[in-house]
């Protein structure tokens, strides 16, 4: 029996995730930048179901013999349920698909070993939400009564709600005495460049028409994960962030990117090509912001994109429903502009959020066009495997929705170390070096919240 309360006099909900952050599968989807595209905040507490495809695909545990995409397509095939409320999830799942996912999928072999052990997506269904509509300013307790032990989970988190003190927005942070941050990268700079080289060799041989590049950064910080998410969301506010405990592992995420939504069969991808980084003044904001919207090169980047990206709603959407409804538009963020448009489209019936995926992922921004020849080429060039950065994280609800982000913006932390990958699109146009320093742009915001507050 599903219970749904509205709280009163609720804490803002990063506050009450401060008290389940070390609970193991405990996830935060963090829309710290209220726009129009961050309205709703979630936290997914005490899954009943939790599925991981590794080596084997297990279902709480157990090995499976059913091949994952299989079993994700018929369960929420037989257990549909309806959502009758404003609220973007009352039952379902969270969690994450990776690119080395995707890759497979496609069946592209990487040359390189996992350096970074973890499964290919994890998705768990979980008994208790918590929502924040940042909009409308209220909370919501969702519980799903999966489990005997439903009731006093409501309870228990009422009671620790209560107990949270009024009136301070931010959570404290410890102040961290931090030595210099120590990281590694696993491209020489004239290495990366070089890379860069023969990928423009490939767009003028013909083989691909942009790909997206990346390098691999690890660094040693001595905050915890949860210190560098506090301090990421403060700092670099973003619509599609989060922090995922999985216990053996940490995923701190401030991305901008929405991958996939899908609300009522509409489905919204919004891809991003171009970035510029803010200015130190604001006639220097001002002029790089008109920069990159007047950019030929990123313009060009994006429109081959958002070609890519219909081609792959066309696969399952509706015919003729695919359109794309905003071109151009520059997004500003703490650290950076982005340039950004605007696909839509109307699945097909008959088919659900998991056909959507395999039509789409991983996303056309963050591979290349065409996306398996570019995808080959990553593998060739590229150092090492992507592991989770350019996957997606996000919910897929037992209604037919999701929303998923690109995974950029993001660390992995294991073993205490921290990794997260930093790329961008090449072109036939591209400038070397503007790429490689475009590469260290987008690392900054994250680097800077391993750093001392």
């Amino acid at each position: 029996m599903r219970t749904i309360k509205m709280l009163e006099n609720y804490p803002p909900i990063h506050r009450i995730f401060d008290l389940y952050c070390q609970e193991e599968m405990a996830v935060f989807l963090d829309s710290s930048l209220k726009n129009h595209l961050g309205r709703y905040s979630v936290i997914g507490l005490f899954p009943y179901l939790t599925l991981v495809k590794g080596e084997q695909f297990t279902v709480n545990g157990k090995e499976c013999g059913q091949e994952f995409e299989a079993y994700v397509k018929e369960y929420l095939e037989s257990h549909r349920d309806e959502n009758l409320t404003d609220l973007p999830i009352v039952s379902g799942a969270i969690g994450y698909f990776s690119y080395d996912y995707g890759r497979k999928k496609e069946g592209i072999e990487s040359r390189y070993k996992k350096d970074v052990r973890i499964p290919e997506c994890i998705l768990c269904f979980y008994d208790v939400f918590l929502v924040e509509d940042h909009a409308a300013h209220k909370m919501y307790l969702v519980a799903n009564g999966k489990g005997k032990e439903s009731k006093i989970r409501i309870e228990e988190i009422l009671g620790k709600i209560a107990g949270i003190p009024k009136g301070t927005a931010e959570t404290a942070m410890e102040e961290i005495s931090q030595k210099e941050l120590k990281v590694e990268t696993n491209f020489e700079k004239e290495e990366y460049l070089r890379a860069v080289d023969e990928v423009i060799s490939h767009i003028i041989e013909g083989d691909i028409y942009i790909m997206n590049m990346t390098q691999q950064i690890r660094a040693y910080s001595d905050r915890t994960p949860y210190q560098v998410f506090q301090k990421l969301r403060r700092d670099n506010p973003s619509p599609f962030g989060g922090y995922f405990q999985y216990g053996d592992f940490q995923i701190v995420c401030a991305s901008p990117e929405r991958f996939l939504q899908m609300r009522q069969g509409h489905v919204v991808t919004r891809p991003i090509k171009g970035t510029r980084r803010r200015g130190r003044t604001k006639a220097e904001d001002e002029m790089l912001r008109e920069e990159l919207f007047r950019s030929e090169k990123d313009r060009s980047e994006l429109l081959m994109i958002v070609d890519l990206e219909r081609n792959d709603l066309n696969r399952v959407c509706v015919p003729g429903s695919v359109k794309v409804t905003e071109l151009f538009e520059v997004e500003t963020y703490a650290t950076v502009f982005h340039l950004v448009a605007t696909v839509e489209g109307d699945l097909e019936k008959g088919k659900n959020v998991m056909d959507l995926l395999e039509a789409s992922f991983p996303g056309g921004s963050v591979t290349g066009a065409p996306k398996l020849r570019a995808m080959e080429i990553i593998d060739e060039l590229e150092h090492g495997r992507r592991g989770v950065y350019t996957g997606s994280i996000g919910y897929l609800t037992l209604d037919g929705g999701c929303d998923f982000n690109i995974v950029i913006r993001t660390a992995l932390c294991l073993d205490g170390v921290f990794h997260l990958g930093v790329g961008g699109g090449i072109t036939c146009e591209s400038e070397r070096e503007f790429e490689y320093e475009e590469t260290l742009q987008k690392a900054k915001a994250v680097l800077e919240a391993m750093k001392g507050a």
